[in-house]
C-alpha cells in the first residue's frame, strides 16, 4: 500500500480507467474527481461527465482537446495489474475524503455543531469497493434458512399470540414500535417484554428518556415478584430475595436513564462503555422512547416533527443493524386516536415518516375500565416479516402487579398454559354416564310402533286437534 498519492500516481489511475473501462465501472461507486490533483481535475471530471452522458469512456484526444490534460497509453497491462489499480484507488480515495472530512470537521467545531463531525468522519472511514456480491439465491437454499433463522432471526416476545402474528417473533437488526395515546402503558408494555427475555436467558439496556432509572427498575420488581409496589415497600426483604433468586437463571439487565434530546450517538457511546466496562454482550435494546430523542445527521427543529422523527427512525434502525440487537421504542398517538378503537398510520405523532422505516409497528389499545377488567389488546399496524396488519391479539393484565401476559397465561412466566380444545371441553363437563354394569353401550336400533297403533290408519287433522284444544280450555274456564 503506497503511503503518498502524488501526481504521477494519480494520473496512472487515469490512464488505465482509459485503458480498461471495467475498471472505471468497478471503482464509480466511489470515483470523485474532486480527491485528484488540481492539474489532472479537468480531465477526471470530463471523464465522469462524459460516461454520464454517452455511457462510454472518452478518447484520449477529446480530453487533450478539451481540458487541455495530455494522457498516455499504458500497454502490456493484466490481472495483476488491476487488482493492484483497485486496492490502492479504494486506499487513495478514503485517504482524500477522510482529508476533506477532517478539515470540514475544522470548520464544524468552530461554529459549535459537534454532532454532524462524527457521521462525517465515519463516512470517510467507510468508504469502500463493493465486493460482496450478495446471496445467491439458488446455491444453498437450506444454508440461506438457517442463516435468517439462527442468526439474525425471530426471538420470542414471551407472548406466544404475538408470536404466532409475527411468525415467531422479533429479528435482530429491526426497528420495533409500540404505539399508544398518553397513559396508555408504552413503557410496561416495554418492560413486560424485556422481563420476557431476561427470563429466557438474554440479556440488554433499557433505556429510560422519560422515568427515572428507579421507578423504571420499582416496576419491573412489581412485574418480577408477583407483588404490588405497596407490598415492596412494605416487605423489602421478600422482594429483595425473589429478586435474587430469578438472577441466577436470568440474562443480565442494566437500566440507564438519559436525558430528553438526547441522540443515537449518546445511546452508542453508552452501549460501547457498559460492553467495555462490564464485558456483558447485548442482545437487546429497550428505548423509552423515539420522540424524547433528536437526530445526529440533520439539524432540526424539534418542532418539525416528521422530518426529526424520519432522521431519528432511520438512525436507530442502522444502530439496531450495526450492533445486531433487538431493537424495541415507542411512539405516542396523536390526539385524533383518542376516540378511535382502531388505529392507522395517520394516528401516529409526527406523521408517516417513523412508519416508513420501522419493520414492525403496534397499537396498544386500552381504557381505564378494560385496566379494571385486566385487559390489554395489541393492534398489528404494520408488519415487513409477516401477514398479521390488521389483526389484534388480547393481553391479561394485573393492575396491582403491572404484569402483561398471554390472555389465559401463567402470570409468573408470562407464557401460555397448554388448553384443551373445545370438544375436550365438553367432554369434561359431560356428567353422562353409562348404566351401573353395563360393560358397554347397547347397539343401536330403529324405534318401533306399538302393538295398537296401526301405520295405514289416516292421520289426524290439525282441524280435530283445534276442536279438541278448545273444548279443553272452555272446561277450564269454567271451572
Amino acid at each position: 500500500m503506497l503511503k503518498e498519492y502524488g501526481l504521477d500516481v494519480q494520473r496512472l489511475f487515469l490512464e488505465m480507467m482509459l485503458e480498461d473501462a471495467t475498471s472505471y465501472v468497478r471503482v464509480q461507486n466511489i470515483y470523485n474527481p474532486q480527491n485528484f490533483d488540481r492539474s489532472l481535475r479537468p480531465a477526471a471530471e470530463f471523464i465522469k461527465e462524459h460516461t454520464d452522458a454517452h455511457k462510454t469512456m472518452p478518447d484520449r484526444s477529446q480530453i487533450s482537446a478539451t481540458t487541455g490534460v495530455k494522457l498516455q497509453p499504458v500497454p502490456d497491462l493484466n490481472e495483476g495489474h488491476y487488482d493492484w489499480f483497485m486496492s490502492e484507488f479504494e486506499a487513495f480515495t478514503r485517504r482524500q475524503e477522510l482529508e476533506r472530512a477532517i478539515l470540514k470537521s475544522a470548520d464544524l467545531l468552530e461554529k459549535g455543531e459537534f454532532e454532524p463531525v462524527e457521521k462525517l468522519i465515519k463516512d470517510a472511514v467507510q468508504i469502500s469497493l463493493t465486493r460482496d456480491m450478495g446471496t445467491d439465491y439458488f446455491a444453498d437454499p437450506a444454508g440461506r434458512i438457517n442463516r435468517y433463522f439462527n442468526s439474525g432471526g425471530q426471538v420470542s416476545t414471551g407472548w406466544q399470540q404475538l408470536d404466532r402474528l409475527l411468525y415467531g417473533g422479533f429479528s435482530r437488526g429491526e426497528l420495533n414500535i409500540f404505539a399508544g395515546g398518553s397513559g396508555s402503558g408504552k413503557s410496561l408494555v416495554m418492560m413486560n417484554i424485556a422481563l420476557n427475555w431476561i427470563q429466557q436467558g438474554l440479556s440488554g439496556v433499557y433505556i429510560t428518556l422519560e422515568l427515572s432509572e428507579e421507578l423504571t427498575s420499582l416496576r419491573t420488581d412489581a412485574m418480577l415478584t408477583n407483588m404490588s409496589t405497596k407490598d415492596i415497600r412494605k416487605d423489602i426483604d421478600t422482594a429483595e430475595l425473589k429478586v435474587k433468586l430469578v438472577a441466577k437463571k436470568s440474562g443480565n439487565y442494566q437500566v440507564k436513564g438519559l436525558p430528553a434530546q438526547s441522540n443515537i450517538n449518546d445511546i452508542r457511546a453508552y452501549l460501547k462503555e457498559y460492553q467495555i466496562q462490564t464485558g456483558k454482550k447485548v442482545d437487546f435494546v429497550m428505548i423509552d422512547y423515539l420522540d424524547l430523542l433528536m437526530p445526529v445527521s440533520a439539524k432540526v427543529s424539534p418542532n418539525d416533527l416528521f422530518v426529526k422523527d424520519k432522521y431519528v427512525s432511520e438512525e436507530l434502525r442502522n444502530l439496531a443493524k450495526e450492533l445486531g440487537v433487538l431493537m424495541v421504542t415507542a411512539s405516542q398517538l396523536n390526539r385524533s386516536a383518542v376516540e378511535e378503537v382502531e388505529f392507522d398510520h395517520s394516528h401516529i405523532s409526527g406523521g408517516i415518516s417513523k412508519i416508513n422505516t420501522a419493520d414492525n409497528v403496534f397499537g396498544i389499545f386500552t381504557s381505564r375500565s378494560m385496566k379494571e377488567r385486566g385487559k390489554y389488546q395489541i393492534q398489528c399496524m404494520k408488519s415487513r416479516s409477516s401477514t398479521g396488519v390488521g389483526q389484534k391479539i388480547d393481553l391479561e393484565y394485573n393492575i396491582e402487579t403491572m404484569r402483561i401476559t398471554d390472555e389465559g397465561g401463567d402470570e409468573g412466566t408470562g407464557y401460555n398454559k397448554p388448553q384443551s380444545n373445545i370438544m375436550d371441553s365438553i367432554k369434561a363437563r359431560s356428567q353422562v354416564k353409562p348404566a351401573e354394569g353395563d360393560a358397554s353401550t347397547p347397539p343401536w336400533e330403529r324405534a318401533k310402533p306399538r302393538e295398537d297403533f296401526d301405520l295405514e290408519a289416516p292421520k289426524v287433522t290439525a282441524d280435530v286437534q283445534s276442536a279438541k284444544l278448545k273444548q279443553l280450555l272452555g272446561q277450564i274456564k269454567s271451572q
